[in-house]
């Protein structure tokens, strides 16, 4: 039950950043990248823009921290579709063994954010990238979305604190 609450919290926290309804089809939104996923274990690296954080191979200004899970790797899987389905405005796009990639839209253009999640077989950890499709910066929204994403999976039970 206090899952349930912490997941809804997670919710009402994403919604309450962003002020308007979205547009449903917006033309802010952008193509649809080409190049993401998993190559040779690793996630695109990020842009030199300042809108996109990934936990393998970025730099300061992108850098952001996997998520350690304890348990196995499907459980850990699972509880991020399930955060995601809470999630405002997301929907996950691409779903294989251990990789999800989802599209979040902004409530006031319609902008759409990329976000990713690998799940490796040789380690217990959830890399992560997510990344705005146009535009310059992002003023932290994707960094502060893979962070609420992670609480949610601590509060789960699921992810380790770092």
């Amino acid at each position: 039950m206090l899952s349930r609450f912490l997941i809804l919290c997670l919710a009402l926290c994403l919604w309450a950043v962003s002020p308007l309804p979205s547009f449903a089809a917006s033309p802010f939104a952008g193509e649809r990248p080409t190049d993401l996923g998993v190559e040779a274990g690793h996630l695109a690296p990020c842009p030199s823009t300042p809108n996109c954080v990934v936990s393998q191979g970025g730099d300061g200004e992108h850098q952001i921290a996997p998520i350690p899970y304890a348990g196995d790797r499907q459980q850990a899987y699972q509880a991020v579709v399930q955060v995601l389905g809470v999630v405002p405005r997301t929907e996950i796009i691409t779903q294989t063994e251990n990789y999800l990639r989802a599209e979040s839209h902004s409530r006031l253009f319609g902008f759409v954010d990329d976000v990713e999640f690998y799940f490796p077989e040789t380690e217990p950890v959830i890399q992560m990238r997510s990344a705005s499709r146009l535009g310059e910066s992002d003023l932290g929204v994707n960094r502060r979305r893979l962070e609420q994403i992670r609480l949610a999976l601590q509060d789960l039970g699921i992810a380790q604190n770092s």
